[in-house]
């Protein structure tokens, strides 16, 4: 009798492991399609408190010092509720035009399920123009849930809906169009990037007035630490400024401006 032919997936499978051994994909798939969430020294409520009395200026400067320069999603997007600060973990999720319907729903589905208590959801649209990733119905599920905030690098709707709820949202547009039948989720929780940033799960997000910023996971307590240490040392040079001090005095002083 014949040996038993292995099923299409089987060979494709062997096949993808095989081109990925030849082609020494290894490394490169795991730093774009796996992730690991490590624990962070202090508790998760703390560290996100602390980052919400920063403001995102104070965070890009630090970035710099750590020669990390492109850590900002691009300026086009817009700021929902401007005076709010908020922080949260970095869930990402991926979605791209497609005029495909079925299982969409169940993907969605199974994706909010997956979201918790101090997220951040950070999605990219793939450069949808034409559909809402976001809406009434998923902020009132998100609120719900615990997550503090949501950047959509695409459109929103029911936008009086999100305001009620006092949710911030980072968005690039509004329109009514709904995104099933339009843009199509296909990962969420895998590195993702937009513009010229890197976001992976777990990241710290910051998002104010000026925009939204990520901060490495590998880097939250030393970025926090030095930001905090910033904001004290602006305090100083404010005062020296209201006190009447010169440009020379407060340079000499350790001042900058």
């Amino acid at each position: 009798m014949a040996d038993h032919a292995p099923a299409p997936h089987e060979v494709d499978t062997q096949a993808l492991q095989k081109e990925a051994r030849l082609m020494r994909l290894e490394a490169l798939i795991a730093e774009r399609e796996h992730h690991e969430i490590v624990p962070l020294p202090r508790p998760d409520e703390e560290i996100l408190a602390r980052y919400e009395r920063l403001y995102t200026g104070a965070i890009s400067d630090v970035l710099r010092e750590h020669v990390l320069m492109d850590q900002a999603i691009p300026g086009h997007l817009h700021c929902l509720r401007p005076e709010r600060t908020v922080a949260g973990f970095a869930f990402t999720v991926k979605s791209a035009p497609n005029t495909k319907v079925t299982g969409e729903l169940t993907f969605r589905t199974g994706m909010i399920e997956k979201m918790g208590r101090n997220d951040f959801v950070v999605w990219d649209t793939s450069g949808d123009i034409e559909s809402t990733a976001w809406g009434g119905v998923m902020t009132a599920t998100a609120v719900g849930l615990g997550v503090r905030g949501a950047m959509i690098d695409g459109g929103i709707r029911d936008t009086a809906q999100i305001l009620q709820k006092d949710f911030p949202v980072f968005y690039r547009y509004r329109s009514p169009n709904g995104s099933l039948g339009r843009c199509l989720i296909s990962h969420y929780q895998v590195p993702i990037r937009i513009g010229t940033v890197w976001i992976r799960p777990g990241d710290i997000v910051v998002g104010d007035m000026d925009g939204v910023m990520v901060v490495p996971r590998g880097l939250a307590m030393a970025v926090l630490e030095r930001a905090e240490q910033i904001l004290g040392n602006e305090r100083e040079i404010f005062r020296w400024v209201a006190e009447g001090d010169s440009v020379r005095q407060i340079t000499e002083k350790g001042g900058y401006f």
